[in-house]
Order: C-alpha cells, then sequence, then structure tokens
C-alpha cells in the first residue's frame, strides 16, 4: 500500500475511532439522494423518477429537514463527506445544493478540506450549471460518461452524445482539476476487446484523475433484460469481458493509476474519500428518497442499517410529518458487521486493517476466526490474500479474482462463529 492511501486509511480509522454512542464527538460521511431524472437508462434498475414537474422547494426543504433530524439522532458532530448521488443531482437546482450545504455547514470543514461531490450527466444543460455547482461548495464531480461510442450510448438509453461527454470533461478539469472522476461502463451488446481498447485509450487523453469501471449488469426488469431476453442484443462473453477487466486494468497501470478498489483507479493519489468510508465501514447517514445508511444512534449501543421511504411523494409526507422518512431499521449484529466488512474491505487494496475489525470484534482477531478454515490458508499459501501486521488484503492477482474468493471468507467466519457459539454452550 502506498504511503498516502495508508496516510488516508488511517485518517479516516481515526474518525471512526471516535465514534459511538453516547461520546462527545463523532464523525460520519453524509449520502444525499435526489430522485429524479430527465429518463431511465435501458439497463437501469436504480430508485428514479421520470416527472415533468419537480416541486423543487418542497424537496429542498425535506432534504434539508430529514439530514437534521438523521444527525441529531446519530449524535455525528463532523461530517467528513458529502456525497449527491441519484438520479440525477445535476438537475437539482443549485440553489437546492447551496441551502443544503449551509443548512449543515457547523458539521462541515471549510469546502475546500471536506469532500463534496455530486454525480453528473453530460448533457448541455446540467454542463452550464457545473460553475454554478461549484459556487454552491461542490469541489468534486463524477461524470457518467459511460462509453465514447454513439450506438452504445443509444443502446443503454443515454441521453447524451459522445462530444458533450468531452466538453464536459474538458470544462469540468478546468474547474475542479484533480477532482474529477468518470464512469465507463464495459461489456455492453456487440462491444469486442479491441473496440473497448481504443475507447480506453481515447479516454485516457482526455480524462483527469480518476477513473470507474464497471461492467454491465443486466437486471431483471428492466428495457435491456426484455432486448437481451428476446434475442435483439448480445452480450459478449464472459471470457472476453474478463479480458476486457484485466487488459484495461494494465492499461490503466501503464497509464500512472493505481487500481485502490476493484472498480477505482486513481492518479497521483486523487481517491474518492467518499467511498473510502464505505469501503473501511465508517458510520454513513444517507437522506433522501431510497437512502442507505449505516450508523449507531446516539441512544442506542447497536449499529443499525437504515432504509429511507422509496417514492418521492410518500417520502416528502413522511418527512414533513415526521422530520424524517426511515422506512425500515435493521439492528446490525456482530456478525453482520464484520460480513459487511469482508465483503466491501477486500474489493480494496487496503483490504480489511486489524484496527478496524477490532472496533467491531475486539476481543477475537482476524487470525482466531479465519485462520483455521483450509480454504482461507489455501487462498493465503498461493498469494491470493496477504496477512500481515496492518490486516488481511488481496494481492494484485486475488483482486482480480476477488468477488470467487469473498463467498468462501464468508462461509469460513460463519463457521468460527458458528463453532464459539457451540463452545461457549458445551
Amino acid at each position: 500500500m502506498n504511503k498516502t492511501l495508508s496516510l488516508l486509511i488511517k485518517a479516516i480509522a481515526r474518525d471512526a475511532a471516535i465514534c459511538g454512542s453516547y461520546k462527545s464527538y463523532s464523525s460520519a460521511a453524509l449520502y444525499v439522494h435526489w430522485p429524479y431524472c430527465k429518463r431511465r437508462c435501458t439497463y437501469c434498475n436504480f430508485n428514479k423518477y421520470i416527472q415533468k414537474s419537480v416541486n423543487h422547494e418542497r424537496m429542498k426543504q425535506c432534504l434539508i429537514k430529514e439530514s437534521q433530524t438523521l444527525l441529531q439522532l446519530s449524535g455525528v458532530d463532523k461530517i467528513t463527506s458529502v456525497f449527491f448521488g441519484g438520479g440525477t443531482p445535476s438537475l437539482a437546482q443549485p440553489e437546492t445544493i447551496k441551502s443544503f450545504l449551509e443548512s449543515i455547514s457547523k458539521h462541515i470543514s471549510p469546502h475546500s478540506q471536506t469532500e463534496i461531490s455530486m454525480e453528473v450527466n453530460p448533457t448541455g444543460i446540467e454542463m452550464d450549471n457545473l460553475r454554478v455547482f461549484k459556487a454552491a461548495g461542490v469541489n468534486r464531480v463524477s461524470i457518467g460518461v459511460q462509453t465514447l461510442n454513439t450506438e452504445a450510448l443509444h443502446i443503454l438509453g443515454r441521453d447524451h452524445t459522445v462530444q458533450e461527454s468531452i466538453k464536459c470533461l474538458k470544462m469540468a478539469k478546468s474547474l475542479f482539476p484533480s477532482h474529477v472522476s468518470l464512469d465507463l461502463i464495459y461489456g455492453w451488446p456487440g462491444q469486442s476487446l479491441d473496440m473497448w481498447l481504443a475507447e480506453l485509450k481515447e479516454i485516457l487523453q482526455i480524462c483527469d484523475h480518476h477513473i470507474s469501471l464497471y461492467q454491465l449488469t443486466v437486471e431483471r426488469g428492466t428495457q435491456l433484460f426484455k432486448s437481451i431476453q428476446e434475442n435483439k442484443l448480445k452480450l459478449p462473453d464472459s471470457d472476453v469481458t474478463e479480458d476486457m477487466y484485466l487488459q484495461a486494468v494494465d492499461l490503466l497501470d501503464q497509464n500512472g493509476f493505481e487500481r485502490y478498489e476493484v472498480s477505482n483507479f486513481a492518479k497521483e493519489h486523487c481517491y474518492s474519500y467518499h467511498n473510502l468510508a464505505y469501503w473501511t465501514g465508517v458510520d454513513y447517514i444517507g437522506v433522501g428518497p431510497g437512502a442507505h445508511g449505516r450508523f449507531t444512534p446516539r441512544d442506542k449501543g447497536q449499529r443499525e442499517a437504515r432504509i429511507q421511504t422509496l417514492e418521492p411523494d410518500n417520502w416528502m409526507w413522511e418527512v414533513e410529518n415526521y422530520s424524517h422518512a426511515t422506512r425500515k431499521c435493521i439492528p446490525l449484529t456482530m456478525q453482520d458487521q464484520l460480513e459487511e466488512l469482508l465483503s466491501v474491505g477486500l474489493r480494496t487494496k487496503s483490504g480489511v486493517t486489524h484496527f478496524a475489525w477490532s472496533k467491531i470484534c475486539p476481543k477475537r482477531s482476524i487470525d482466531d476466526l479465519l485462520l483455521h478454515n483450509q480454504k482461507v490458508l489455501f487462498y493465503i499459501h498461493k498469494g491470493l490474500l496477504v496477512l500481515d501486521h496492518r490486516g488481511l488484503k488481496p494481492s494484485s492477482e486475488g483482486m482480480n479474482i476477488i468477488d470467487s474468493i469473498l463467498p468462501d471468507l464468508l462461509i469460513a467466519l460463519q463457521d468460527a462463529n458458528n463453532t464459539a457459539i457451540y463452545n461457549k454452550n458445551k
């Protein structure tokens, strides 16, 4: 792990160490969900709504009200990062973003120090607002380029052009230098390995310091799923998409991009601080329709998974009447939390630290719970996993196949837990 990433992980862990119930100081990341889009992409099954008329003032007031309620409930004093996702948050009025950030300003450091990110679609309307969003407090943008292939944009149902993507990237780089990320999708119908590598090389000529690569996932119930089921479109074979990923990793490495998470690559240590909070098990608060959160309420001693009401109209009504719209609240056992930490942490280059593990399970170490399992020992022996004084992490080769390794680790964790319960009850 390079020194900068190590220091960043330690900083996040330091904030997390102070978190908890009945404490004078705690911190969390904050996710804000804007649920509206102009159109639904053919592959999308996210919590999005196409609505001709949006009551921006009502949404703004409800986002502010729910955030204040959940911040008070969580006992959070410091917000380490803010992420506006969706939906298409760049369709929100800049005044909404400005007012929201002002409402939580006592919890955040000056904007130059706290990462405040926004997802952006590269359309003309949203491009025109980039400068205004910066003035509102946004200091990092993640642009949904997805592809530089015109036919693929049509297949995916995107509402921007290749030319708009390039223009948006250039504009964003001038406004947010070193703080622009772009999303790319690979494995779309009709794409070949050569097409993908040519596209990635073109992207590398114009991108900034962060790239996220996502293999296309076809979700049941989407328009794309229907087209594939009806044999109107055909996805590349699995061995082709595997080569797409592995060769992309090599190409990005050759161009100075570090793979610090399976799908995320950064140049010159320009990581996403907000995403690192998710991956290292730090508390995060979800605000807005369908938003998810993980935190320990100040009046309880147990971390909870919280899900807000999905539909915007119902969500707003509940916020107006009850001050928040938490539809589901699930207490997380130690086992639940360790499983989550393994599932997300081992997708990162830094892995799961002994410190992060001990905050959840102070009495039994990673070694105690995993090292008696033959499959885990096999992965370590083969050099796919590394266990050292920092913790458990994947090797570069292990990151390539971590999705096939994780199920065995989760089974090993469950077996160790069952053995511990059995021995306790003997």
